[in-house]
């Protein structure tokens, strides 16, 4: 969504999806200078990640996926949230292709970094 006005994106919306750019190529350092120094992002399967060298240790060592494309279908923003759901389709660093949607929550500092992130997925659990 754009805002008010339906203009121009916001500078966060622009953040969010440059995150995803950036997942997508692989650019880790990159992708983490978008997150506050002591930013926590919880993703099933994993204890909260914390902080700059606990995202940069899950995106080099802990991330299962090995490459892919994430699409974003929905992105909505109110005050200091962002909400996306979207798509994703790749491949594991055990070789298996993946296909799944998530939806993705992300928390904006003062400084337009992220503070928190959540993310979802839509895969069969019970």
């Amino acid at each position: 969504m754009n805002e008010v006005g339906g203009t121009s994106p916001s500078i966060r919306e622009d953040r969010v999806r440059r995150y995803y750019e950036l997942v997508d190529a692989g650019d880790v350092s990159g992708l983490v200078k978008l997150f506050d120094r002591d930013a926590v992002y919880h993703r099933p399967g994993y204890q909260p990640l914390v902080g700059h060298a606990g995202l940069e240790r899950f995106y080099r060592e802990g991330r299962v996926i090995e490459e892919g494309r994430h699409s974003v279908s929905l992105l909505v923003q109110q005050g200091d949230d962002i909400a996306v759901q979207g798509s994703f389709a790749g491949r594991l660093r055990d070789g298996r292709a993946v296909e799944l949607r998530f939806a993705d929550f992300f928390t904006f500092s003062e400084a337009n970094t992220f503070r928190r992130r959540d993310t979802f997925f839509f895969t069969p659990m019970v």
